[in-house]
C-alpha cells in the first residue's frame, strides 16, 4: 500500500551547502547497510538518491517536461519562499506516471553514486540550461533548490 507522504511526520532537515548534504546522504547509506534506517515514505534510499541526481542533471541538460503557463505563472510567485523554506511534501506532477521523474528502481550504490556525482558538479559548475517552471537561476539558486529538494527526500530516509 502506497503512503500519503503529504501526511508523513517526517524528520526536519536543514542543508547551508551541498557537503552537508552529501554527507547526510553517506549516513543514510551507512544506515541501510547495517539494518538501521527507516523508511517514512515510497521509495527505497536507492531510488531517492536516483531521483535527485536526475533533477540535478535536468539543470544541465534540460528536462522532458512542458509544465502549462497557468502552473509556471502560479510557482514562480512562490520560487523565493521555496528556495528559502523549502518544497512540500506529497506534490505531484499532473499527467506524469507515479507524479514525478527519475524513479525507477536502482540499488542503493548505484544511487548515492549518482546523487554524489551530480551533486559536486552542480556545486562546481554553474548550470546552462533554464528552470523548467523558474526560467533563468542564478548558480547559487540552482544550489539552493537542489539542497532543498534534498531536503525534502532525504527527510522520509531516517537513520536509527
Amino acid at each position: 500500500m502506497s503512503v500519503d507522504t503529504s501526511k508523513v511526520q517526517r524528520r526536519s532537515l536543514r542543508f547551508e551547502t551541498i557537503a552537508q548534504a552529501l554527507a547526510e546522504a553517506d549516513r543514510i547509506a551507512a544506515a541501510e547497510r547495517a539494518g538501521r534506517l527507516k523508511r517514512l515514505g515510497n521509495w527505497t534510499p536507492g531510488q531517492v538518491f536516483g531521483h535527485l541526481a536526475t533533477w540535478v542533471t535536468f539543470a544541465f541538460d534540460g528536462t522532458p517536461l512542458t509544465p502549462p503557463w497557468i502552473i509556471k505563472v502560479i510557482l514562480k510567485m512562490q520560487k523565493n519562499r521555496l528556495l528559502k523554506r523549502g518544497l512540500p511534501a506529497g506534490a505531484k506532477i499532473p499527467d506524469v506516471p507515479g507524479g514525478t521523474l527519475g524513479t525507477e528502481p536502482m540499488s542503493l550504490d548505484e544511487g548515492l553514486a549518482r546523487y554524489k556525482s551530480a551533486m559536486q558538479r552542480i556545486d562546481r559548475e554553474a548550470p546552462t540550461k533554464p528552470h523548467v517552471i523558474f526560467g533563468p537561476l542564478t548558480h547559487e539558486e540552482w544550489k539552493q533548490l537542489q539542497l532543498r529538494h534534498s531536503e525534502l527526500h532525504l527527510s522520509f530516509l531516517v537513520p536509527e
